[in-house]
């Protein structure tokens, strides 16, 4: 992969310094800033462009909090940087709709103009965030919540062991592996010498069967590219081999020989974290040859959207190539016969299997000539279906049937079928034979999340990590044949996860749905009924379902004396299909009404005080705090849209959004349109409406949500007459949508998100107590 120079994030971070002076700093207008070239596309179509400039003022406000004795933390407007604002007009299906901030869509990399403004965004942030009172306390307890040793689930391999280790503030993660149960550990891959700053991360890491090669992923700035690379576990010898432009890519080993991977096309020269992605297909790449050498197994040149990946069964006998055209659980399938030597000679035969895409086809795992999938087919919740193929003729058959929960995931261990399913959010891990039977319940103390479960067949154990709000992961070793778990690592925990309390509860949405609730806070506060500034997070979308894991930056939140709810609103994967089509297309309304009525409900039980709710949420979270500030701008004290989606009527022209039509709708339809522009967030800013205090956040090299949706929405929030409170941009950099970023990053981003949101709901938090050495 080539990677842009770095003169530019130089140039920035020297720019959020200048102009500050001891005592507060000043900020500068000046001039408006030169003019920047067309975007892309400006020209064509119905839009109507002319440009408009106006020039700045120069301002000798500090630039640190305004704060008044018994009033809140204000910022006069005048010292927002300064957006050039232009008469961009799109005129779709005969509507006019202004785009002033379109030039913020370039790229910080490739426009001095774009890279100015944010380097001026990050000056005010950054010096407004470090005055916040409580910052350090929350960065204390953020880094005191991390420092311990932790290891990640084992992978068996041969007789090998691989994990991750970290004694605890480590940037990122170390990869050992060991022989045995009773081996010594030795290190494999260390990320941390990959980068002065800990930005490149170690992203993926699949051992091949016998355990002598490991295949990696290094993931660079946060991007969602990867570079896969090759290490000899038995000696830890580095390979030469360097496949670039792998992204969402299993690894699927053909013995030792090598892997079959997903990848794209090179992108056009500075168009890596932009363009629009296309034409990935599966390759496989043997193990010490250059990546030109890699051979094309699967591709659809006449439908570049379809995107495919490999999985290959763990006794090598089958490759299953699955299709996808968007984020929605409906995929095509092909096997690859892997029997004989044809493969080895590049005779890839693809035999086509499921040739539509009506439904979700998920494999789970393969033996000899049967295949076990996970599909929704007939069963909106999911089922498993087994494929036997020993005859001519494929032969379909339930084993195991549909439940009333949903069923989001399944692996074959030693002669057992191990499935997860959600419910209220909550999993639950049930044990069969490979026939479906008897059945048998993994039981969790507590409300919580188990994963992993990852194995082979003929294996007798697995590994599973049971976390929650209160508690980090904690590794159990399960012994299939005696049914018994036992613990693999434990935390060792600065506080006592008895003093908090993890409820789940029901409230009644605005159309009368009964939507479930986590609330967690301190079993003190609970008992005497004490209302509590409150953090509300939400997702609700994409079918994903909100678990209750663990996150030591909301754990320092809770700790500092503030309550966290987390509510499962419609459009997540909760409660399988119908929960899921309840929150999407032109039913996305219901996913905001339902957020809305989770901090509603808050406050009439008691359980947050007026004036002191702050609402949260990432990527389509992001796009959901946008909606609900401007639909109930009054219910709301603070709020952090992260990575979020805000223009909707221009999410598909960039990376991976054309993707997510499916969920949102197609914005060239009108139909679509007309719901899209009804709640985008950066298109209903409501002008003359008091707002409430906002820290937008996002990343420079996030390629998935591209961080032009947060520049355009964050001018166009400071631009508005929305009141005194602070509307203001984070920009995150060196990392993308929120993957392997550093603990640095962690602890610093945290701490100055979490300041933000108790300065304006009343949260004070108070200086970290040490905990007492452990004995």
């Amino acid at each position: 992969m080539t990677r842009f120079g770095t003169g530019w994030r130089k140039a920035l971070l020297a720019g959020t310094l200048a102009g500050l002076v001891a005592g507060g700093g000043q900020a500068t207008a000046g001039t408006a800033p030169a003019r920047a070239p067309l975007a892309d596309g400006a020209v064509e179509g119905a839009v109507d462009v002319v440009r408009s400039e106006h020039a700045g003022t120069s301002s000798q406000t500090p630039l640190t909090p305004t704060v008044a004795p018994g009033a809140s933390l204000v910022l006069p407007r005048e010292l927002y940087p300064l957006a050039r604002r232009d008469a961009v007009v799109d005129k779709p299906f005969g509507q006019a709709v202004a785009d002033p901030w379109r030039w913020l869509e370039a790229d910080l990399r490739t426009s001095p103009e774009v890279a100015d403004w944010v380097a001026r965004e990050n000056r005010l942030s950054g010096a407004f965030l470090k005055a916040l009172p409580g910052r350090a306390d929350f960065a204390a307890r953020i880094r005191s919540l991390l420092d311990y040793p932790r290891v990640s689930l084992p992978r068996k391999a041969g007789h090998s062991y691989f994990y991750l280790r970290n004694t605890g503030l480590q940037n990122q993660s170390l990869l050992y592996v060991q022989d045995g149960d009773s081996g010594t550990p030795r290190l494999l891959i260390d990320p941390n010498g990959w980068s002065g700053d800990g930005t490149d991360a170690l992203d993926l890491w699949v051992p091949s069967r016998s355990g002598r090669f490991l295949a990696f992923g290094r993931q660079r700035d946060g991007s969602d590219w990867r570079t896969l690379g090759v290490v000899d576990a038995r000696n830890g010898h580095m390979l030469d081999d360097r496949l670039e432009w792998a992204n969402d890519t299993l690894i699927g080993w053909l013995g030792d020989e090598g892997f079959l991977y997903s990848r794209y096309p090179a992108p056009a020269q500075g168009q890596a974290y932009r363009a629009v992605l296309a034409g990935k297909a599966v390759w496989f790449h043997r193990v010490g040859t250059p990546q030109a050498a890699d051979e094309l197994v699967f591709a659809t040149p006449d439908h570049p959207e379809w995107g495919h990946k490999a999985f290959v069964t763990s006794d090598g006998r089958w490759a299953v190539i699955t299709t996808e055209a968007s984020t929605d659980a409906r995929r095509m399938v092909h096997l690859v016969d892997l029997r004989g030597d044809g493969w080895r000679r590049g005779d890839w035969r693809v035999l086509p299997l499921v040739t539509d895409f009506a439904h979700e086809w998920k494999p789970i795992e393969g033996l000899g000539d049967r295949l076990w999938f996970i599909t929704n087919s007939g069963a909106p919740n999911g089922m498993v279906a087994e494929l036997d193929l020993a005859n001519a003729a494929p032969r379909w058959r339930v084993i195991v049937p549909e439940r009333s929960q949903s069923l989001s995931g399944g692996n074959v261990v030693g002669d057992r079928l191990i499935l997860s399913y959600q419910h209220d959010g909550a999993t639950t891990a049930v044990v069969t034979n490979l026939r479906g039977k008897p059945a048998r319940a993994i039981t969790l103390n507590g409300i919580g999340v188990a994963s992993g479960f990852a194995g082979r067949p003929g294996d007798n154990e697995t590994f599973y990590q049971f976390s929650s709000f209160n508690l980090p992961p904690t590794i159990f070793r399960l012994n299939l044949k005696t049914g018994q778990a036992t613990p693999f690592a434990q935390p060792r925990l600065s506080f006592d996860p008895a003093d908090y309390v993890v409820e789940q509860r029901r409230y009644r949405s605005k159309d009368g749905t009964m939507v479930p609730l986590y609330l967690v806070r301190s079993r003190r506060a609970a008992l005497a009924g004490q209302a509590l500034p409150t953090l509300l997070y939400g997702y609700g979308g994409f079918d994903v379902a909100l678990t209750p894991g663990w996150s030591p930056v909301r754990m320092a939140w809770i700790a500092a004396g503030g309550a966290f709810a987390l509510a499962n609103i419609r459009g997540g994967g909760e409660f399988g299909e119908a929960w899921h089509d309840g929150g999407r297309l032109a039913a996305k309304q219901n996913s905001f009404d339902d957020f809305i009525a989770a901090g509603e409900y808050l406050i009439a039980q008691g359980i947050t005080p007026k004036g002191g709710l702050a609402i949260q949420g990432s990527s389509n979270g992001g796009l959901l705090v946008g909606a609900v500030v401007n639909q109930r701008p009054d219910l709301f004290a603070a709020a952090n849209p992260d990575v979020g989606v805000m223009d909707m009527l221009r999410f598909d022209q960039f990376t991976a959004g054309r993707f997510w039509m499916d969920d949102y709708g197609n914005p060239g339809r009108a139909a679509d349109w007309q719901v899209l522009r009804a709640y985008s967030p950066y298109h209903n800013i409501r002008e003359g409406v008091r707002y409430p205090a906002i820290l937008v956040t996002t990343a420079d090299t996030d390629d998935r949500v591209v961080p032009a949706h947060s520049f355009k929405y964050a001018a166009a929030l400071q631009a508005a007459d929305i009141g005194p409170l602070p509307h203001l941009l984070r920009v995150e950099q060196g990392a993308g949508h929120g993957g392997g970023k550093s603990v640095d990053k962690v602890i610093a981003g945290g701490a100055d998100v979490l300041a933000f949101l108790a300065a304006y709901t009343g949260l004070s938090p108070q200086p970290l107590v040490p905990s007492p050495p452990a004995p």
